[in-house]
């Protein structure tokens, strides 16, 4: 018996180290060489080199001059140790009146009758950064007010942010919220809401 279990042991090891330690090690160090920020969780700093975020999770913005990003229903919203979405059933009455009352508040923010789904529907990690280009382009109006700037150049600095799906057909055309929002930043003075 001692003749079968040395070698199952000592197999066990083996494995353990190439495949639980050794295999997990090249494959970081291999991604940290090819894709550095990328394998870093691609972090995005301000100018003190702070980490504000990352372009992977999304942020609430509720301020006027600023994008504001999907509903989330992760814990309190964007909580990245709560992510999930909210299990309402597509029949719920919860479901049907919260985006009821998501909507009124888009429609009476933009001005606009036609509210894209993404303005008022979670996703499934209720994390995403990501919004549709509709939603933003919506929601240049609001800012352009808030920020005291021309409503054309708003929607030029949002429009040139549209990212194309990957090779041309992989995924949708989306908007990242808060590079978005950084981007509107560096080029409109921040506006402070009145005190």
């Amino acid at each position: 018996m001692l003749a079968q279990l040395r070698p199952a042991i000592v197999s066990t090891l083996f494995f353990t180290l190439l495949l639980g330690v050794g295999y997990p090690l090249a494959i970081t160090a291999i991604a940290n060489l090819a894709m550095p920020a990328q394998a870093e969780g691609s972090m995005i700093r301000d100018a003190r080199g702070q980490v504000i975020g990352s372009a992977l999770i999304g942020q609430p913005f509720a301020r006027a001059e600023y994008l504001h990003g999907r509903p989330s229903a992760a814990g309190k919203g964007y909580e990245a140790n709560n992510s999930g979405g909210s299990n309402y059933g597509p029949l719920s009455p919860d479901l049907a009146k919260r985006i009821k009352g998501d909507a009124e508040a888009v429609r009476a923010s933009t001005g606009d009758a036609l509210v894209p789904a993404d303005a008022v529907t979670t996703s499934a990690s209720g994390l995403d950064p990501d919004i549709s280009p509709a939603y933003a382009l919506l929601q240049a109006r609001r800012i352009a007010a808030a920020r005291g700037a021309d409503p054309a150049k708003v929607t030029a600095l949002i429009a040139a942010r549209i990212q194309r799906p990957f090779l041309g057909f992989i995924g949708q055309p989306h908007v990242n919220v808060l590079t978005t929002n950084l981007a509107l930043d560096a080029a409109f003075a921040k506006v402070h809401p009145p005190a």
